[in-house]
């Protein structure tokens, strides 16, 4: 029995030799590691290396026993923990405490925070910041689950299980909204419901603005509801609120909300309300935005506007706007009109073998008289409005493709609209049937086919008898009819259509070593359902005209041979900055044969009596017809052109110890070019037209000149009613001692834009964009990108705030000179900009100045301030049709925040 006493002392001592001896084994680096959860609270056997994995001071209870004390029941995945300074188990109370700079990890939850207690039995967290000896508390709790995050200023409790929470004083962003309150607690599905809180979207430390009320409830995704509120300017309460409130809270690109409107008085129609409405955020596809105007002097209106978009398939816009407007019946000159506009942009992506276009830009000829859009200058000098439709197909393993239009354009002044309805288009590529022959003319000879189809309907009717000024020379004012459903069948007995075959055949090659030359024949055939009979009327004393039902065709052919070169030249500084100057010659002479078509066996024209003296005319069989007809009269001619181009090669100034240079353009473009057709009886040598382009200032500055120069003499002649009459005569103008000829016209057209940025590409203005906002703390996305995109594709539409000063400035001058003598001269000057008088406050400005009536043309001066989360614009047009001003104030994207611009706003902007 003492043996056996003996026995069971040695064994049990080597046993716990052996458990005291492991205990020595040092503690390794610290590290978190994922918890596994025994199935009960019973002591587990640990594996050695478990020991090891957290660092703590070698006082504390051994790290494999807080294993022990973890529950598995109800937990769904791993939990993992780490404290900077220490982990204390409590074994009775099933407790785990974690010290200075701990994090605690589970599923899509992350709580950090400088104290954190777990209550495994409760699956609760409770966490809190630590007070130093100051009495100064540090290490306040940051809790983030999934997207959504919590800036902790007291203390919070979490049910991991349940994930409900209760936090004090806590500031948690909500999409672009902020939300602070004194408790909040926080449901499972993650709405949040706050007592004595507030709202804003002003992501500063002290916003600019907030939304205060007792009782805010948040649902995730969805919308921000609360009681009575009342709205607070810099911490400053105002008397404005309302006894509820629902703000969004879904993404900018999903939000659906209220438009509030701006504010503003116009000279007609009075003070208004303009553009209050709603905004639907239908759904990631599709957004729609209807908002209407009210005015106090009877006017009121209506617009909606449509984007849409579906990724790696199509985007664009749908908008539309009705204006009606009574005047008083004291106004001394009334003013009553009911108008419209719409304006829709469909842009495919580029892909499969069809595409589908459309620009639409149609609207009642007064809407752009009447309607004031001071964020757009432009639409209010609007004189034409034009609109495309469009679908192409290509026939894949062919040459063909096949094209059909809609083609809309409108002039504002005059009411005249065009309407090409259906366009269509067949077309097969050019085709070598003998490119593998080594002879080089018949290698490059080419052949295409082209087939127009068209049927245009105007307003502009043709009278029945009679062929307009063709007689006297003097054009006429077109008569117009309202472009009306009630005048439709007008309008299609009016329309104007017909067929064009086209067959260019060409080729290329080259000669005497530096000279390309270039032969080509044109093959044309018109097809009409209607041709033209003339007779004179004797009893008028004019020519009337029969228009004769039946199929006919028009066929006429033409050739032509070019040769051209370059010629260069170069001239090399030995000093300074300037290395180089080069100047290109591009010389090409030609040879156009055209056949004479007007022989009346070939039935295009008729010869017809004018006059009771017996003088007869010939009148082309399609005149006025859509593709008109055969050319009239043989031409010989002999084209001649120069073009040259002018540019240095500069040193630029460089960090690098190597020299770099750049191109300069000294002459963008200069061109002359005129002809001589030895075929005709007189005034053989054409005008000669001159052209120059160039530019200054890294292309800051533009100019542009124009010029044709007449090379005939004028001469003065006594007319039968012995009155002078001044014209052209068949001589040269320097046989005459007028010179080399008289200027007919000439235009000059100068641009300037001028920023500190606007040697920047569009591609430099994007990465600098990009990269601000993403400093910012901005994270991108699909919309970031688009809005992004829009800033530098069309900066007009932003106030840069970074950029101190814009001013853009337009010259335009026309000179236009009748061998009569009677000149017209015309000058405009048109300036805008803006200017920042401050780091908030901008100026901007548009103007111009007409010199022919010497007055200044319409004008608008706007006032912008950044107010950081909020934009203020009041614009002011001082004088003309349009004197009004307005005043908006708005709640700013919270993207254009961190990119630090603002939109200037437009009904229309795409």
């Amino acid at each position: 029995m003492q043996n056996l006493r003996l026995f069971l002392f040695s064994f049990f001592g080597l046993i716990l030799l052996t458990h005291f001896a492991n205990a020595q084994d040092p503690v390794k680096s610290r590290r978190e590691r994922p918890i596994t959860f025994p199935d009960t609270l019973v002591s587990q056997p640990t594996p050695r290396n478990l020991g090891d994995t957290l660092s703590i001071p070698a006082d504390t209870l051994p790290i494999s026993d807080s294993t022990k004390i973890v529950p598995r029941n109800g937990i769904e995945t791993d939990i993992t923990y780490f404290a900077e300074d220490s982990i204390v188990a409590d074994f009775p109370n099933n407790k785990l405490i974690l010290y200075k700079e701990a994090w605690f990890e589970y599923g899509d939850m992350r709580l950090d925070a400088d104290y954190i207690l777990i209550d495994w039995e409760k699956s609760e967290i409770y966490a809190s910041g630590q007070a130093d000896s100051l009495g100064n508390i540090s290490g306040n709790p940051f809790f983030k689950q999934g997207g959504t995050e919590y800036e902790v200023r007291k203390e919070m409790r979490y049910n991991f299980k349940t994930q409900k929470a209760i936090i004090k004083d806590v500031v948690t962003e909500q999409q672009d909204g902020i939300l602070r309150g004194e408790t909040i607690k926080k449901t499972e599905d993650g709405s949040i419901y706050l007592d004595h809180g507030y709202y804003t979207t002003c992501k500063l430390t002290k916003p600019h603005w907030h939304i205060s009320s007792n009782k805010i409830k948040s649902i995730q995704g969805k919308q921000v509801v609360s009681g009575p509120f009342n709205l607070y300017f810099n911490g400053i309460p105002t008397p404005l609120g309302l006894p509820f409130g629902i703000i969004p809270d879904t993404p900018e690109e999903k939000a659906s909300g209220i438009i509030f409107p701006s504010y503003g008085q116009e000279q007609k129609r009075g003070i208004f309300l303009r553009d209050f409405g709603y905004y639907f955020a239908i759904n990631d596809y599709l957004h729609t935005r209807i908002a209407g105007d009210i005015y106090s002097n009877g006017g009121w209106g209506v617009k909606s506007q449509t984007v849409y978009k579906k990724r790696y398939r199509y985007s664009g816009s749908m908008n539309v706007d009705f204006q009606k407007f009574v005047s008083p019946e004291t106004d001394l000159e009334p003013v009553n009109y009911n108008t419209f506009r719409i304006a829709w942009s469909h842009n495919p992506e580029s892909r499969g073998n069809s595409r589908f276009s459309a620009s639409v830009n149609a609207g009642s000829t007064s809407y752009f008289n009447n309607i004031i859009n001071p964020n757009s200058f432009q639409n209010n000098v609007t004189s034409d409005l034009q609109s495309n439709i469009n679908y192409t197909k290509t026939f894949t393993g062919t040459p063909f493709t096949m094209s059909a239009s809609m083609r809309h354009s409108q002039s504002v002044q005059t009411g005249e609209v065009n309407l090409s309805l259906p366009s269509m288009n067949v077309a097969m590529n050019r085709q070598s049937p003998f490119k593998n022959v080594k002879f080089e003319p018949l290698k490059t000879f080419n052949i295409a086919y082209t087939f127009n189809l068209q049927n245009s309907i105007t307003n502009r009717i043709t009278p029945d008898l009679g062929v307009g000024g063709d007689l006297s020379g003097a054009p006429q004012a077109p008569e117009l009819v309202p472009f009306t459903p009630a005048n439709f069948s007008t309008l299609l007995q009016n329309a104007n259509n017909g067929a064009q075959h086209r067959i260019p055949i060409s080729s290329n090659f080259r000669v005497f070593k530096h000279f390309t030359a270039t032969g080509s024949v044109n093959f044309t055939e018109l097809w009409y359902l209607q041709r033209l009979n003339y007779y004179y009327n004797p009893a008028q004393e004019r020519v009337d005209k029969i228009v004769e039902d039946g199929f006919n065709r028009v066929t006429y052919y033409n050739s032509s041979f070019n040769l051209n070169t370059n010629v260069y030249g170069f001239y090399n500084f030995k000093k300074g900055k300037i290395q180089t100057i080069r100047q290109l010659f591009t010389p090409s002479i030609g040879f156009n044969f055209t056949p004479d078509f007007s022989d009346p066996r070939l039935g295009y024209y008729q010869e017809v009596q004018i006059n009771e003296e017996g003088d007869t005319r010939l009148f082309s069989r399609q005149q006025g017809f859509i593709y008109s007809g055969a050319p009239l009269g043989e031409s010989r001619a002999m084209t001649f052109n120069l073009r040259s181009v002018l540019e240095a090669k500069v040193l630029s100034e460089s960090d690098s110890t190597e020299a770099t240079t750049k191109k300069v353009p000294l002459m963008e473009s200069i061109d002359f070019n005129t002809s001589y057709n030895f075929a005709a009886d007189s005034f053989q040598l054409a005008p000669f037209s001159i052209s120059a382009r160039t530019s200054f200032f890294e292309r800051r500055v533009s100019v542009n000149l124009r010029s044709t120069i007449d090379p005939y003499a004028v001469a003065t002649f006594t007319n039968s009613s012995g009155q002078e009459v001044t014209r052209t005569i068949n001589e040269f103008a320097w046989k005459n001692g007028q010179g080399i000829g008289a200027i007919r016209n000439a235009s000059l057209n100068l641009n300037a834009s001028i920023n500190p940025n606007s040697s920047q590409s569009q591609g430099e203005v994007r990465d600098e964009l990009t990269n601000q906002f993403l400093n910012e703390g901005g994270r991108m996305n699909q919309f970031v990108e688009s809005e992004i995109n829009r800033i530098a594709t069309d900066p007009s539409q932003y106030i840069d705030w970074n950029v101190p000063w814009n001013l853009t400035f337009g010259y335009n001058l026309s000179y236009n000179k009748q061998p009569s003598g009677n000149k017209n001269v015309t000058q405009t000057i048109n300036m805008s900009g803006d200017v920042s008088i401050s780091e908030k406050w901008k100026i901007n400005f548009n103007t111009g100045y007409d010199a022919q009536t010497k007055e200044l043309t319409q004008t608008m001066i706007g006032i912008a301030r950044d107010l950081h989360c909020w934009q203020m614009n009041v614009n002011w047009v001082p004088f003309g049709r349009f004197t009004s001003y307005n005043i908006d104030i708005r709640v700013k994207s919270s993207i254009l925040q961190d990119l630090k611009v603002s939109r200037r706003r437009s009904f229309f902007d795409n």
